[in-house]
């Protein structure tokens, strides 16, 4: 995964990245080495009701650049306190809005399986600000910037989810600055590209349907079955941003996505029931919180 970011780095133009040196942007991003950060996320994800914390403190690397160790906590779900085992509370996630850092995809693999939502979705509003950051081409309101994603993004453990991709560009805009609250406001509407580039295991997932899917997703069942589903997924993002140091005060997400599935008895996903169509909607938001 480390290669994929570096060719998402190859694939920036150069003029944006040297341009951040020479005039500073109203979303980038000042570091010190030590500060808190701590966000309260509150999620609706197609029903499942939840808040959980995540806090983590900024490291500076020998290099000189910077990123954040978050530790998750906290979970409440639908209205039930939830205890993490002690490898989730000792489990950090490393996140930056260091232009000089890469973003690295956490490894689900070591994560309990109820925090791959929450997990996903912060990364989902740090990589947003960073590329905005990195590209630097938004420096007044309105300025506008379409950046079609090379990678396709995977949300899969290896345990519960055994595939989980979805295939989405970057079309945004810094739509406001006020001086007064000291903030900007940034939108990212995640949009699916001309060609979706996901991986679509079964030949009924190929055949169905009129638009090409951007999304997929298998789920291994606890009967030993398998969930499967895949279709069309778009999301819009709002990132309200700090004007003195650049951290993030506030952000929102409105995710839907149309499905088709199937409840298949065999990992090939041959051996399957109906298809039932189903329209997920997640909504997500975060608040700083001290």
């Amino acid at each position: 995964m480390k290669r994929v970011w570096q060719f998402l780095l190859l694939l920036l133009p150069a003029s944006s990245i040297a341009a951040q040196g020479s005039q500073h942007l109203p979303l980038q991003r000042q570091y010190q080495a030590g500060q808190a950060s701590a966000y309260r996320m509150t999620g609706n994800n197609d029903g499942w009701h939840y808040t959980a914390e995540a806090r983590g403190t900024v490291v500076s690397d020998p290099g000189g650049a910077f990123h954040e160790d978050f530790a998750w906590s906290n979970l409440v779900s639908d209205g039930r306190v939830q205890a993490l085992p002690p490898a989730m509370l000792a489990w950090r996630q490393r996140l930056s809005l260091d232009p000089n850092q890469m973003p690295l995809p956490a490894d689900l693999s070591q994560a309990d399986s109820r925090m791959i939502g929450p997990i996903t979705d912060l990364m989902t509003f740090y990589v947003d600000v960073w590329l905005a950051n990195k590209l630097g081409q938004l420096r007044k309101p309105g300025d506008h910037f379409y950046f079609p994603n090379p990678i396709t993004p995977s949300w899969a453990d290896g345990r519960t989810v055994t595939l989980g991709e979805d295939a989405i560009d970057f079309d945004m805009i810094l739509k406001s600055v006020d001086l007064t609250a000291g903030t900007a406001l940034l939108e990212v509407r995640h949009v699916p590209p001309p060609q979706p580039r996901v991986r679509l295991p079964a030949a009924w997932m190929k055949t169905a349907g009129a638009s090409p899917p951007n999304w997929v997703e298998v789920r291994k069942l606890a009967n030993g079955n398998f969930s499967a589903a895949f279709g069309q997924e778009s999301f819009d993002v709002t990132v309200t941003i700090a004007l003195s140091d650049g951290h993030i005060v506030h952000a929102e997400m409105s995710n839907p996505v149309k499905t088709i599935g199937r409840i298949c008895t065999d990992q090939s996903l041959a051996q399957c029931g109906e298809a039932q169509p189903h329209d997920l909607l997640r909504k997500i938001l975060i608040d700083e919180i001290r």
